[in-house]
């Protein structure tokens, strides 16, 4: 139930308005947030990288409502990958995109989306590191499929994302488990309802194991995006059985959660890839990693009243 109205929340205008208002400290956004700049981005991805990780950047911006907007995003993209050119840190970092962000939602949206993810992989290509399409509720799925088929004509690196408690998913792994195919595999973290998605934690543990065997028996290249440990385990013998070699599929966990962990699996050799979001616009982004993990509640509400 907690989980169900935290996902509430996150798409909630009037409690996004109320919140973003409230005098939270800046240690509530800083655990799972880079920053709002690309200074921060960049800082925080050479920390990171210096410390053997891998990195996925996503600059926060979900709710696109004009064509200007989504300009500035592409732009914003398009300057942090010079910006981690620059630095030397492609090696280690690659970004993450969500279509919404690029204008998937406004009238003829698949179209500019495309063009301006279009733009993106090509400074991703020439910075010399990847772009992974984000996935987002149910309701995109499909057009987000459609561009990245058209993107990896181009570009056949453009990672996928997979949501295992959708139903639909275990034919999308299928599809998609092929030589050269980069997928990030995660549970989900939007209010899908029943008649789409798995809603009972069990069941969406399982359906994750299914896509997990599927993509680690195939050719392609497996980012296994999760933070239990009984999964990572599951993951990790699954990868020994396939006989699979640890440059050949990686673990990915969000930036602030469990961070020794982290570290942990690096120091055993694990290639491991931290999921670094910056930006102004973390609002939606913030309840949701809540959602997924509400032992993060008693954080973000002890942080509501601590002294700046």
């Amino acid at each position: 139930m907690l989980r169900r109205a935290l996902l509430g929340m996150s798409r909630s205008q009037g409690i996004k308005n109320l919140l973003t208002r409230l005098p939270v400290t800046s240690d509530v956004v800083a655990r799972f947030v880079a920053g709002e700049t690309v200074d921060q981005a960049v800082a925080a991805t050479r920390q990171l990288a210096g410390a053997g990780l891998k990195i996925t950047i996503d600059h926060l911006g979900e709710d696109t409502t004009s064509r200007a907007q989504a300009d500035a995003v592409a732009l914003a993209y398009v300057d942090l990958l010079g910006r981690l050119r620059e630095a030397e840190l492609t090696g280690a970092a690659e970004v993450s995109v969500k279509l919404s962000a690029l204008g998937q939602q406004l009238p003829d949206g698949e179209k500019i989306a495309l063009e301006h993810a279009h733009t993106i992989c090509a400074a991703a290509e020439t910075a010399g590191t990847t772009v992974t399409l984000d996935a987002e509720d149910h309701t995109t799925t499909d057009s987000t499929l459609s561009v990245l088929r058209e993107l990896r004509r181009d570009f056949p690196r453009t990672g996928a994302v997979l949501q295992a408690y959708l139903y639909r998913t275990e034919g999308d792994c299928r599809d998609l488990a092929v030589e050269g195919s980069r997928v990030r595999l995660c549970k989900g973290a939007y209010n899908e309802p029943e008649s789409v998605a798995f809603t009972d934690q069990h069941e969406v543990d399982r359906a994750y194991v299914r896509c997990l065997k599927i993509l680690l028996a195939g050719p392609g290249y497996p980012m296994l995006a999760t933070h239990d440990p009984r999964l990572i385990e599951i993951a990790l013998k699954l990868a020994r059985d396939n006989v699979r070699p640890v440059d050949s599929y990686e673990l990915q966990m969000l930036y602030g959660i469990r961070p020794t962990e982290q570290q942990r699996l690096v120091n055993l050799g694990h290639q491991v890839r931290v999921y670094l979001p910056y930006g102004n616009d973390w609002y939606g982004y913030l309840v949701r990693r809540l959602a997924e993990r509400p032992a993060n509640v008693s954080f973000f509400a002890r942080s509501l009243v601590s002294k700046n």
